[in-house]
């Protein structure tokens, strides 16, 4: 099933990218998204099926919303501390469990903390996350585990996992 999926993405992809419909690029695509699906879907995602959920969807949507608003505030706090002039910087690392057990939700859950204005993920350990942070509002874990993946990690386990 991981093939067959992985070629009809390839192939729809393909069609989009060149946006023609003749014969000839039709089998170009298709040779193309045949070999991508031979090379490639032993590494791609398992349960496809479930990506047709559309509760998963629903939530997928409401950790978008929430990922843009929380992009958005960053970017606001970020702004205001390179304009003000003593540039209120208390910069350092904090290490974070995370309760996402597949690897898929917790490279999600990373790169939406590296996309977030202030933070940037080092590195992701087993269950722990490192990230640098630009300004430490707290030095109790579970406080700055609140503060910086709160917002995504509860969304991300209702799609992702």
């Amino acid at each position: 099933m991981r093939y067959v999926s992985v070629f009809i993405l390839g192939l729809v992809f393909w069609l989009l990218i060149t946006f023609r419909f003749t014969v000839p690029n039709i089998i170009v695509g298709a040779a193309a998204s045949l070999l991508c699906a031979a090379i490639f879907a032993g590494y791609s995602m398992t349960g496809t099926l479930q990506m047709l959920n559309p509760v998963r969807w629903f939530w997928f949507l409401v950790y978008l919303v929430t990922f843009i608003f929380s992009c958005i505030k960053a970017n606001l706090d970020v702004a205001y501390r390179v304009l003000h002039p003593r540039m209120p910087i208390k910069p350092g690392i904090v290490k974070i469990k995370t309760s996402l057990k597949s690897d898929f939700a917790k490279t999600l859950l990373a790169n939406s903390i590296t996309m977030t204005p202030g933070t940037l993920t080092v590195d992701v350990k087993n269950e722990y996350l490192y990230i640098h942070w630009i300004y430490i509002r707290s030095e109790d874990p579970e406080e700055t585990a609140r503060i910086i993946i709160g917002p995504f990690e509860k969304y991300i386990k209702k799609f992702a996992e």
